[in-house]
């Protein structure tokens, strides 16, 4: 459940994309499938993905904000993680800025 969770989250996996069936999914984690059942059902709980009867299941398209708050927050850690490790290496405030104005640049070109 939380791989699919972060797969969708991080837009590896994007609206309507197929996931695979709970047997398959079942068989290849080596898991029971009441097990992937409910992980599948807890998905569906949050919006994250849509079963549809005889055909399968899918990710949502209906659970946008909700998709971009939670990068928005693994976002924000990641970026208070470089926060604190700049700290540790004594850099300032506006060379953190610098450092990354500059990694944004290149990343346009």
């Amino acid at each position: 459940m939380n791989q699919i969770r972060q797969s969708i989250l991080s837009g590896e996996l994007s609206a309507g994309d197929s996931l695979p069936s709970i047997r398959q999914l079942a068989k290849e984690l080596q898991v029971s499938v009441i097990t992937t059942k409910r992980a599948y059902e807890e998905l569906e709980k949050e919006q994250l993905i849509d079963s549809i009867v005889g055909k399968g299941c899918f990710v949502s398209g209906a659970n946008k904000d909700f998709i971009r708050e939670q990068r928005m927050k693994r976002l924000e850690e990641k970026m208070l993680e470089i926060i604190r490790e700049s700290k540790e290496l004594n850099m300032s405030r506006q060379d953190l800025i610098d450092h990354l104005t500059v990694l944004f640049e290149e990343e346009e070109m």
